[in-house]
């Protein structure tokens, strides 16, 4: 490569000393052109290069008039770092618990959505907000385990809406002062959906009913919606189940229960005198709410709650995990239940809280249009209630079944996703490619990184940054036997009972081909049993 040298030569030279000078330096640039032939000379200047103010011209005030042949130095930029400490990215600062170490600076990586959104400079974000995606075994909840169980240190509490796995009980147990609510399994525990919850300081009488109103609406609608497979209700069932819940609410002195507006669906169905079209909305609504009154869901929702919210509990985590078992439509039924009850009673601003949400499984919150338009309000509201919603999902893939394909509720879904201004991606399988780009707009480079992370690693898209961080760099023994999730019911010998084994021995049974995936062939051995 042919080097540039910027000679200034001074005016208090003579003639000759300026033509000796500039002689000099075209032997060093010759000599330079020369390869050094040993070890020494390869490491030291050339003894050539010399002129009237003795080696180097570095003398007497001339610059990068000879250039010293030094060995090239060759080093990670991990290393390089702790010579040249500029080129290490600050991170997040110290604020908020430890979550792991940012591996491309080598050092601890801090994390709490409340503080990056009240951050003033570029760093800040507008949401407090966080999604979480990636494939089964990539250290999703464990790592989500760290932040929130190391967030109640500094005043943070955290609430499950829906345990799904069971997995948050025994975090909560561990903690002291956490609660667990259990449903189903012959526990007395009922929540009432339609819970009024507290009153929101600084709204109006009107601003408040209407709040409540809408809630208890939405709730309804949703349940009855997704019972119906996602089926849409006309104009009369709509105006059926607001009549209903209308006429429950006065007959209960604004106590409403499921059980309260079945009956009043009842009445209205069988009042013949009144208006026969109202009478035939209510049909469907009443068919479905018969589920939860007399059905396989009765004895969960359909009356008064029993059980109160701790609001002083670090955590609290509904346990739903009886009730999952029994099929996917009671699971989706569950959850919206279970997070309409929580959403009426941590949405008070007066307390000064700051709440984690975390929602296991979050498409189940998003199966109709009218539980996505609450779920975009519930986001949008979490700043205003000191509120961190949690939203994990297995891959992008999982909204496909909300709604049909280009429907108004599968884009909403997708639009309330990316959105979501922080994002935490792990390993994710190679058909997640055309996805992350073109829904969460991540850069190639990225996705081709997120491909090939390790388990407990991901990519921190936090305001305008991102940070490629490993969770359990720093975790205690007591932390990842905690938060270690990794245990799953496979049969270690065909005809052999089902039993918990390890993650290495599941390595060992799991088809090491790439086109079976771990549920496919978990589901087809157990098939095979007999």
């Amino acid at each position: 490569m042919a080097r540039t040298a910027f000679v200034f030569e001074s005016s208090d030279l003579s003639r000759k000393e300026r033509r000796d000078l500039r002689r000099s330096i075209a032997e060093a640039a010759r000599s330079e052109r020369v390869a050094p032939t040993t070890r020494r000379e390869r490491a030291l200047p050339e003894a050539a290069i010399s002129g009237p103010f003795g080696p180097g011209l570095a003398q007497g005030g001339y610059w990068n008039v000879a250039h010293p042949l030094l060995p090239p130095h060759q080093a990670t930029s991990q290393h390089i770092a702790g010579v040249y400490p500029f080129v290490a990215d600050a991170g997040l600062g110290h604020r908020g618990p430890v979550v792991g170490v940012d591996l491309n600076a080598d050092a601890l990586w801090h994390f709490s959505p409340w503080e990056t959104y009240g951050d003033a400079t570029d760093r800040g974000t507008f949401s407090t907000n966080v999604l979480v995606l990636g494939a089964y075994r990539a250290g999703k909840s464990a790592t989500i385990k760290t932040v929130v169980t190391r967030s109640i240190a500094f005043g943070h509490q955290a609430v499950v809406p829906s345990d799904a796995k069971g997995e948050w009980v025994i975090v909560a147990e561990a903690i002291p002062g956490g609660r667990v609510i259990r449903l189903g399994d012959g526990t007395p525990a009922r929540l009432n959906p339609l819970d009024r919850g507290p009153r929101r300081t600084g709204s109006s009488d009107e601003q408040h009913e209407q709040m409540v109103r809408q809630r208890r609406i939405a709730t309804l609608i949703s349940l009855v919606e997704m019972a119906l497979g996602g089926v849409r209700l006309t104009a009369v069932e709509h105006a059926a189940i607001h009549e209903a819940l209308s006429r429950c609410i006065h007959a209960t002195e604004d106590q409403p229960t499921l059980r309260g507006v079945y009956d009043e669906l009842g009445l209205m169905v069988a009042d013949t005198g009144g208006d026969f079209r109202l009478a035939e909305g209510s049909v469907q609504p009443r068919f479905v709410l018969r589920r939860f009154v007399e059905g396989d869901l009765s004895g969960l929702f359909e009356d008064q709650s029993t059980v109160s919210f701790d609001s002083e509990a670090p955590i609290v985590v509904v346990d739903t995990s009886e009730l999952f078992a029994r099929g996917e439509l009671v699971a989706q039924l569950t959850q919206v239940c279970t997070t309409a009850w929580i959403q009426a009673v941590v949405s008070d601003r007066s307390a000064h809280r700051t709440r984690y949400v975390i929602r296991e499984e979050g498409w189940r919150d998003m199966t109709s249009l009218a539980s996505l338009q609450m779920y975009q309000q519930w986001l949008k509201l979490s700043r205003h209630y000191g509120i961190s919603n949690i939203v994990i999902l297995h891959k992008m893939g999982d909204l496909d079944a909300v709604g049909e394909a280009d429907s108004q509720e599968r884009n909403l879904a997708y639009s309330i996703v990316g959105d979501i201004e922080n994002k935490f991606v792990f390993r994710v399988n190679h058909q997640e490619q055309t996805s992350l780009a073109r829904r969460l707009n991540m850069p190639e480079p990225h996705v081709e990184m997120a491909r090939q992370l390790g388990k407990g690693e991901f990519i921190a898209y936090v305001g305008q940054y991102a940070y490629l961080v490993d969770c359990f760099a720093t975790s205690t023994d007591w932390e990842y036997e905690l938060f270690n999730t990794d245990d799953a019911v496979v049969p270690p010998s065909v005809g052999g009972p089902l039993e918990l084994i390890d993650a290495e021995a599941l390595e060992e049974l799991w088809p090491s081909s790439p086109d079976t995936s771990l549920d496919g062939w978990l589901t087809a051995t157990e098939r095979d049993l007999p």
